[in-house]
């Protein structure tokens, strides 16, 4: 099952990057967005890889609860990885814009953060969600363990993030603007 996943994994980046070559420097629009389209059939296979391990009586390991977690990965951030991604390489070989870059500071950063951790928090529910059908599934909690032990540790970490970025970033943002605020009407008090 692990090589399964490596394997969905590899065949994402394989199928990304060779629907960018094919749309950039190859200039072959069409067969690079046909490859970039394909990349949600990985996780199509990985699902039915999963299933039929699973269907075949197999017990659901870390591999099993690993494939349910990198599927929300892939659903909730695939998207924007294949953007990101697109972006670049528009600028690099088609002559596009550059890249947006996302401030350290300010009230866009605070926006930035909150969708990723959006996206994460849509990653978890997803993951958790495969992770709790595959226990009813096989309706064995001998051979669910690994499932139930993945879905506290999905929780912890989108958690961790909640704190440690979004709600860390809006706090500073706040304590910020508020005494820069001060800080330049004072200053402006001065001159006077």
């Amino acid at each position: 099952m692990l090589i399964g996943i490596v394997g969905c994994e590899i065949a994402f980046w394989v199928l990304l990057a060779a629907g960018l070559l094919a749309r950039y420097p190859l200039r072959r629009p069409r067969a690079g967005a046909v490859l970039l389209a394909a990349t949600p059939v990985v996780d199509l296979v990985l699902l039915v890889v999963a299933g039929a391990d699973l269907g075949n009586g197999g017990a659901a390991g870390r591999a099993h609860a690993l494939a349910a977690v990198y599927l929300g990965f892939s659903v909730a951030f695939g998207p924007s990885l294949v953007r990101w991604a697109d972006v670049r390489f528009a600028h690099r070989f088609a002559g596009g814009p550059p890249p947006r870059v996302v401030p350290k500071r300010g009230p866009e950063r605070v926006r930035y953060e909150w969708r990723e951790w959006g996206k994460a928090a849509l990653a978890a529910a997803i993951a958790v969600a495969l992770l709790q059908g595959g226990r009813l599934w096989i309706d064995d909690p001998r051979r669910t363990d690994a499932l139930q032990g993945m879905t506290g540790l999905v929780g912890l970490v989108v958690g961790v993030w909640l704190v440690g970025w979004p709600v860390w970033v809006s706090v500073v943002q706040l304590l910020t603007a508020h005494t820069i605020g001060r800080k330049q009407s004072r200053s402006k008090m001065k001159r006077r």
